[in-house]
C-alpha cells in the first residue's frame, strides 16, 4: 500500500499527523514508512523536505514503489502516531525554482522550440540545460517574457488526464512516461510533466533572473535565481555596487563608467612605467658597455623586468650578465645571460650551493630563485667559485 502524499493536495502544508506503518533498519539509520505524509521525496531535481517526526531530524526523504520513506538516526514503533514539521522556508524556496523552471523553460520551448534536456536546483542557484543556442539579446527577452509571465500571478495548475484524454494533448517531458502521468499547467506559459511541488499562482515566485549562460554540447546551460534568492542576489549585488561607489565617489548608476575611466587610468600609468623601464634598462646596460662579468640588484623588478634587464645587458658586457631583483627576507629571483656560450653548468653549482633553482631552454639564458641573503650570493660569486672572469663581480 503506498504513502498518501498530502503535499500533492496542499503544497503549504507545514504540520500534519500520520501512524508510522512500518519501521526498518538502514545502513546509517531507520527508514520510517507513514500512512500519509507532507514530507516531498527527492525527485525530478528537486531535493527532498528537511524537518521533523515527533522532533526528530528528518534526514532525507526518498520514494520507493510508491512508499515514501523518512530517514531518522532513530527509530519510531509500527502503529504510532507521529507528528511532522516540515521545513516551509526550505519547500517554498525550492518551490519558487522549481516553478521558476517551468515559466522560463516554458517560454523559451514556446518561442524556439527547445527542449530542458538536463535540470538541477542547488543550495544557491539552479541549472537548466537546453538542447538549442540563445544569444545574448534572446536570453534578456526571455527572462523579460518569463518575468511579465510572473507578474501576471497566473495558477499553477496539476493534474492527472485520463490515459486518452492525455495522448490528445501536447506537453513537454524529458521522455517516454509510461502509467499515470501529472502534468503541471500554467495557462500560456508552459504544460509539462513533473512529479515536483510548486507555487499555487506565478506571483509567488516574485522574479526570476538569470546569472549565466554558457555553450553546453550544442546547447546552452542556463543558471537562474528565483524568490527569495533573487531577493538575496540583488542584495549582495546593491551592497556590491554601494562599496564600489563610494570608493569611486561616483553616482550607484555611474559605477561602471567610473570604474572604466580607472581602467583606463591604469592602463595609461603602466605604459609610462613601462616605457620608463625601458629607458633605464638601456641607460644601465650602456652603463656595463665594454666591462666583463655585470652582476646586478635591482629590488622592485618582477620576473619579466629581470629577463629583460639581464638580456639587454647581456649585449654591452663582455661576459655573463647576472641580474637579481627582490629582498633578504623574501628571496631574490635571477637571470643570467650571455651572448655565447653555456651558463647552465654554472648556475647549477650555483643553485646547489644556495639552494636556489631554476633552468631554460637555451644553454645562454636561465632564470629562476635563490632563498639566500644577498651577502651570502655575493660571497658566492666573488670566491673560489667566481664567475669564469678574470674581472670580479662588480656592483650596480
Amino acid at each position: 500500500m503506498g504513502t498518501e502524499k498530502l503535499y500533492y493536495e496542499d503544497a503549504k502544508l507545514w504540520t500534519f499527523t500520520a501512524v508510522v506503518r512500518d519501521c526498518r533498519e538502514a545502513k546509517d539509520g531507520w527508514d520510517i514508512v507513514l500512512d500519509r505524509t507532507a514530507f516531498y521525496p527527492e525527485g525530478g531535481g528537486q531535493p527532498s523536505d528537511r524537518g521533523t517526526l515527533n522532533g526528530l531530524d528528518v534526514l532525507d526523504v526518498q520514494e520507493c514503489g510508491g512508499e515514501i520513506l523518512h530517514r531518522l538516526a532513530r527509530p519510531l514503533l509500527p502503529g504510532e502516531e507521529v507528528r511532522g514539521h516540515v521545513d516551509g522556508a526550505h519547500r517554498f524556496d525550492y518551490m519558487q525554482q522549481h516553478t521558476a523552471d517551468h515559466i522560463l523553460t516554458g517560454v523559451i520551448h514556446k518561442r524556439y522550440g527547445y527542449d530542458n534536456v538536463g535540470f538541477h536546483m542547488g543550495q544557491e542557484s539552479t541549472m537548466i540545460d537546453l538542447n538549442g543556442p540563445l544569444e545574448e539579446s534572446d536570453l534578456a527577452e526571455m527572462e523579460r517574457v518569463a518575468n511579465e509571465a510572473v507578474w501576471m500571478d497566473l495558477a499553477v495548475e496539476a493534474s492527472w488526464p485520463e490515459e486518452q484524454a492525455l495522448a490528445q494533448m501536447e506537453y513537454r517531458s524529458k521522455g517516454t512516461l509510461e502509467g499515470s502521468v501529472r502534468l503541471v499547467t500554467i495557462p500560456g506559459v508552459d504544460v509539462c510533466a513533473c512529479c515536483g511541488v510548486h507555487v499555487r499562482r506565478t506571483g509567488e515566485v516574485g522574479m526570476i533572473k538569470i546569472l549565466s549562460c554558457t555553450r553546453l554540447r550544442g546547447g546552452v546551460r542556463i543558471e537562474y535565481v528565483a524568490g527569495r534568492r533573487a531577493y538575496r542576489y540583488f542584495d549582495a549585488v546593491q551592497l556590491q555596487n554601494h562599496l564600489i561607489s563610494v570608493s569611486l565617489s561616483a553616482k550607484p548608476l555611474r559605477t561602471a563608467a567610473a570604474v572604466r575611466r580607472l581602467l583606463e587610468e591604469r592602463d595609461a600609468q603602466k605604459e609610462r612605467a613601462a616605457c620608463m623601464e625601458r629607458n633605464y634598462t638601456a641607460a644601465l646596460a650602456e652603463q656595463w658597455r665594454g666591462r666583463g662579468d655585470a652582476v646586478v640588484f635591482e629590488e622592485t623588478l618582477g620576473a619579466d623586468g629581470v629577463r629583460r634587464l639581464a638580456d639587454a645587458i647581456k649585449e654591452t658586457c663582455d661576459g655573463m650578465a647576472l641580474v637579481f631583483s627582490g629582498t633578504d627576507r623574501d628571496g631574490y629571483q635571477y637571470a643570467a645571460a650571455v651572448r655565447d656560450g653555456d651558463v647552465r653548468a654554472y648556475m647549477k653549482r650555483f643553485h646547489e650551493a644556495l639552494g636556489g633553482r631554476g633552468g631554460g631552454r637555451e644553454a645562454t639564458f636561465v632564470q629562476g630563485s635563490v632563498p639566500a641573503a644577498r651577502r651570502e650570493i655575493e660571497a658566492y660569486l666573488n670566491g673560489d667559485n667566481a664567475l669564469c672572469r678574470e674581472t670580479p663581480c662588480d656592483e650596480s
